[in-house]
């Protein structure tokens, strides 16, 4: 996020020695490391909120498209039930034979 070089964290580091003194330096940086530590926790926080709100939108769009590809599958294969393809039931009819349909009815 930051680039700095060595040299430069070196400077700021004898700065910081000048101007707040070898006694109060250790607090000072306990201080510091918590306020990063806390800032860090919240971009960890915010990142991670970013990020569901992210994976929502795409099982949303997934769930879309899904929905839109089982509409059209099924309008281009409509469902066969098994009684539209029998014939119409005849009570006069009897059954034939099932080697030889063209066959007299069976008794």
């Amino acid at each position: 996020m930051f680039d700095i070089a060595s040299g430069e964290l070196l400077l700021v580091a004898l700065v910081a020695l000048l101007v707040i003194g070898p006694k109060d330096l250790p607090r000072v940086l306990r201080y510091v490391g918590q306020w990063v530590g806390k800032a860090r926790r919240m971009a960890s926080h915010f990142r991670s909120g970013i990020d569901e709100m992210v994976r929502q939108s795409e099982l949303e769009e997934l769930e879309k498209k899904w929905a839109e590809d089982n509409a059209r599958i099924m309008r281009e294969h409509p469902p066969v039930r098994e009684y539209d393809s029998l014939p119409p039931p005849d009570a006069a009819s009897k059954p034939t034979d099932p080697i030889d349909p063209k066959a007299e009815p069976l008794p």
